[in-house]
């Protein structure tokens, strides 16, 4: 191959990676309503050629690769996939010209304040605080204000929703991988049904494409991580048909063989029901487009640890939710800590493209971290660490996943371990990842 590296948009010379180009044209042809990787597959070599044979460079940039991308695909005839490129590629660049601007917009300002003065008025606002309940013998008392303070958020969101209840059709519950969706959807549902409202779940995950289909990087880690892994032409038919009153076949996904099942269960919306979806991507505008705004209300979760580690920085978001993944894909999907490690670095990809974004529309950001869980969650996972790290050591392709394991195992080191989950109450959302008491 006579091109090995590429210009980055801001001078950097970096390797080539004919992968991207793969990813970029498949995210099109999902775009055209199709699902077809290997037709992606079959047409970056193509692109190859004609960047090898005709390009006067032996390092061209990414905006002048694209351009080829384009050309090959009109030159083809894959009109259609190239009209998708081309927006696919206007949309990314309204997000980078906004990405100063949205990052502002999407830090939840006022939620971290409040989790903040929470933190204070309990003494959990640093490691060696929270160590210190656990010395001091407090610690079971930190255990049942937080949960109580968990409980009083779930009671402000329902306020919000009933206020808006002559109106809504579809509530949704969103947020990044392992913030608590699914308990804090059921809660909502338990709460509200108490108080005479009926809900129809859909569960969004049920409508990933096979496992198979999806993209793979030169490790052969799946990237399922966006959208595009949704069957999002098909949410929004089932959407329509069930508020039309029709009964819809709904799918069942298997996240140990990753792949559909052959059966189906029927759905459909009774009379003054509202449809409730839990996903990571609630807020992607092309998930629920059909549906006017006036007619949801959305629910924005974050673990917004307000922790300050030893060396006084705050503990980040992301590593918390990432313990929790680990848990719970150990316990639940047969996925091993240091696979949920390497895999970190596209949920990263996909949260920070297609939901973080989308924070500043929600309706309520409800903050799921529980300001105890830490010690609880090195006790599952800490023995895991120096192995993982020891794995990726030397991996040049999964960097990513070495600095992450590093972070986490000094972070953990920091914190005195309670080996006791049986101080978790059977409702807690920590039971989500943990498994029942």
């Amino acid at each position: 191959m006579k091109i090995t590296q590429v210009y980055k948009r801001d001078g950097k010379v970096v390797p080539f990676n004919q992968q991207k180009i793969i990813d970029a044209v498949y995210k099109a042809i999902v775009g055209t309503g199709n699902h077809d990787i290997t037709l992606a597959q079959q047409i970056a070599p193509q692109v190859i050629v004609v960047l090898e044979n005709n390009f006067p460079k032996t390092i061209p940039s990414i905006e002048e690769i694209q351009d080829i991308v384009e050309q090959v695909l009109i030159d083809k005839g894959y009109a259609k996939i190239a009209k998708h490129y081309i927006l696919y590629r206007q949309k990314r660049k309204e997000a980078r010209e906004k990405k100063e601007k949205k990052e502002i917009e999407n830090i939840p300002y006022h939620t971290i304040w409040e989790a903040l003065v929470w933190n204070l008025e309990h003494s959990c606002e640093t490691i060696a605080k929270l160590n210190k309940h656990i010395v001091d013998g407090t610690f079971l008392q930190l255990v049942k204000d937080s949960e109580d303070s968990y409980q009083s958020k779930i009671s402000q969101t329902i306020s919000l929703v009933k206020e808006r209840l002559d109106k809504l059709k579809l509530l949704i519950i969103a947020g990044p991988s392992s913030s608590g969706k699914t308990t804090t959807a059921n809660y909502l549902i338990k709460e509200l049904e108490k108080q005479g409202h009926s809900f129809l779940k859909i569960n969004i995950d049920n409508y990933f494409y096979d496992l198979k289909t999806q993209l793979r990087d030169a490790s052969g880690d799946y990237d399922f991580e966006g959208p595009y892994a949704l069957n999002i032409p098909l949410i929004n038919q089932h959407l329509l048909q069930l508020l039309a009153g029709e009964i819809i076949q709904v799918p069942l996904y298997n996240f140990k063989t990753g792949r559909q099942e052959q059966t189906f269960s029927k759905a459909q919306l009774k009379p003054n029901q509202i449809i409730l979806i839990d996903s990571h991507y609630g807020l992607y505008e092309a998930l629920t487009n059909h549906i006017p705004n006036v007619a949801k209300f959305s629910v924005y979760l974050e673990t917004l640890c307000q922790l300050k580690d030893n060396s006084g920085r705050f503990v980040r978001w992301t590593m918390v939710r990432m313990l929790r993944r680990m848990i719970r894909d150990k316990q639940f999907r047969a996925y091993q800590p240091a696979q949920t490690v390497g895999h970190w670095h596209y949920v990263r990809k996909g949260e920070l493209k297609n939901i973080v974004p989308y924070i500043s529309q929600a309706d309520y950001v409800f903050n799921t971290a529980l300001p105890y869980e830490l010690p609880i969650l090195k006790h599952y996972l800490f023995s895991y660490l120096p192995a993982i790290i020891k794995t990726y050591q030397h991996d040049k392709q999964r960097e990513d996943a070495y600095i992450r394991a590093k972070q986490t195992y000094k972070l953990l080191q920091q914190i005195t371990e309670w080996p006791d989950s049986s101080i978790v109450p059977p409702h807690s959302i920590l039971r989500e990842f943990i498994g029942p008491k």
